[in-house]
């Protein structure tokens, strides 16, 4: 009597290799976020994995490495739409590479971050986190030893990696789409509690460089819509007529546009707003929001494959040069009308 096994035996990689038609090298590579491949390569590789049942085990790469398998982000605030789009980015990497991705939500505050982070260190591999976390949190994330990629804007930490756009060329694009529309009379409705602010607002002043232009900052005490609704009176109907309004980031543009409704400004006949982040909701809104794209899930998928490349010791392989944003011009901005 013959007894036959009713349990297939698990794919490997070398499986994998042979259906994709590539190299051993290749599929890891792939798998773990380390390389990009041709979409036809990755399609056969994606498509083998996907038929053969492939998938890499956590607990026998942690016996070897004495790694857990688990990779953390902290985001500043879970509810915005462009850390969701930078989780989206760092999941489908970490996914890739077989890893856990862990998501904790600093919610914007200073004296939590700190605790949540010591939890964090002892259950990840790694961390990407964000540049404008208080100087003694990330002290203290550094000296725990946790390997750490910072997104948001240039670490001034030396021998850190981060990850993100330059916001003083951010607020530069911006600034020169406002320029060439005619618009003279500029407010900034920014937020200091985050660095990236001031290089926002540093950047629109050096695009009006060399003209009459006036530029007024007020300073919101939250980057959030509901502040920006409280401010937005105040900002509307003041007797110094702005020609346009910058916001620091999109959900505070989106509190501007449902105010300015409700008042009757008419946007943009009357006054041109505009924010950062390209947030999907940003096109939905009325007028169409024109946005500064700060390519948050593309930060999210370099992070994440730098973070793998500093756990695994190629750190020296990666350069941080930035990603380069650019303005996407909707309804809510539009020629300066005279008068």
């Amino acid at each position: 009597m013959i007894l036959r096994a009713d349990r297939k035996r698990a794919a490997t990689l070398r499986d994998v290799s042979q259906a994709a038609g590539v190299s051993t090298a290749t599929v890891s590579k792939f798998l773990n976020g380390i390389q990009r491949f041709t979409a036809e390569v990755e399609a056969r590789i994606a498509q083998a994995v996907d038929e053969l049942g492939y998938s890499l085990n956590p607990m026998a790469r942690g016996m070897i490495t004495g790694l857990s398998g688990n990779v953390g982000i902290v985001v500043l605030d879970i509810r915005n739409p462009h850390f969701t789009s930078l989780i989206k980015g760092a999941s489908r990497v970490a996914s890739g590479a077989g890893l856990n991705l862990i998501i904790a939500d600093a919610a914007e505050s200073t004296l939590p971050e700190l605790r949540v982070l010591q939890s964090l260190t002892r259950r990840v591999d790694g961390l990407i986190v964000s540049a404008r976390l208080p100087a003694p949190v990330i002290d203290a994330l550094l000296a725990s030893g946790t390997p750490v990629v910072f997104y948001g804007r240039p670490s001034a930490y030396a021998g850190s990696h981060s990850v993100g756009c330059d916001n003083v060329d951010a607020g530069l694009r911006l600034g020169r789409h406002l320029r060439e529309l005619g618009h003279r009379r500029i407010c900034y409705l920014g937020f200091s509690g985050a660095r990236w602010s001031h290089d926002r607002a540093r950047g629109l002043a050096q695009a009006f460089e060399g003209t009459d232009t006036r530029l007024r900052i007020v300073d919101a005490a939250a980057p959030s819509t509901e502040e920006a609704e409280r401010l937005a009176a105040t900002l509307l109907q003041s007797p110094r007529k702005d020609d346009a309004i910058v916001a620091y980031n999109d959900l505070m543009a989106l509190g501007l546009l449902l105010q300015a409704r409700a008042l009757g400004v008419r946007v943009p006949q009357q006054l041109s707003v505009a924010g950062f982040d390209n947030i999907a909701y940003g096109r939905l809104a009325s007028p169409a929001l024109t946005s500064v794209d700060m390519m948050g899930e593309a930060t999210g998928e370099l992070a994440m494959r730098r973070l793998i490349g500093v756990i695994e010791g190629r750190a020296a392989d990666m350069g941080d040069g930035p990603l380069a944003s650019q303005v996407v011009a909707r309804e809510s901005t539009a020629p300066r009308r005279s008068g």
